[in-house]
């Protein structure tokens, strides 16, 4: 199913945990929508704020940027971006069609496992944990809230039929492309595509834009 209008259409493209809207994807991104003069909204989704950072916070955001309806939207996420993404398709018949990078699936179980018990009853004992922020190059604290927000999302309930392109690296070590394989399977309006990167996903630029031009446009 091709979007009938694709000028007409709202994109947006929510950037990744700890990242920005200046990261390589989506400079890419919106080099490429420019190319075709079709506006592409990238939102911050730190609001100068990535210690309150939260799974609820990040949608809520999202939502007031939507157009009035029922004009159409296109989400694009990339990693917890495309988790966001995935909820807000859930959530909006306005969304018609989302395009997942290594969407972070399974985030908490796969992120609290590698920090360890001690670590998270640290994080949750002292109520914020430093981490690599790659948009400002340093460490920031991110509150224990963080999960207890997202521990509220049950991805089982994620079953809306909606035209859905996952674009995933085999050799992705944060996300595996397990969690994508697993989420497709039980959908069959998923369409995945595994490429041979890992999770940045940035070498695989060309693939990527040649797979959403397909599905998009």
């Amino acid at each position: 199913m091709k979007n009938t209008d694709v000028k007409g259409s709202f994109h947006i493209y929510l950037h990744g945990f700890a990242s920005s809207p200046r990261s390589t994807k989506a400079r890419d991104l919106s080099d490429r929508f420019a190319n075709l003069n079709i506006p592409l909204t990238i939102p911050d989704l730190n609001q100068s704020d990535f210690t309150h950072l939260t799974l609820s916070r990040q949608i809520q955001q999202v939502e007031a940027l939507f157009p009035p309806a029922p004009e159409h939207v296109t989400l694009i996420g990339s990693s917890f971006g495309g988790l966001t993404a995935a909820w807000l398709g859930e959530k909006h018949a306005q969304v018609d069609r989302l395009v997942l990078l290594a969407p972070a699936f399974g985030f908490l179980d796969h992120w609290l496992s590698r920090l360890g018990d001690v670590q998270v009853k640290q994080w949750q004992t002292d109520g914020t944990l430093p981490v690599y922020h790659y948009g400002e190059a340093k460490k920031l604290p991110l509150s224990y809230g963080f999960v207890t927000d997202a521990m509220q999302y049950r991805e089982e309930e994620l079953a809306r039929s909606l035209p859905t392109l996952i674009l995933h690296g085999k050799h992705d070590d944060v996300i595996p492309l397990q969690a994508s394989i697993d989420f497709a399977n039980s959908r069959p309006w998923v369409q995945l595509v595994e490429l041979d990167s890992d999770h940045a996903l940035t070498d695989v630029s060309t693939e990527i834009w040649r797979a959403m031009q397909n599905f998009c446009f």
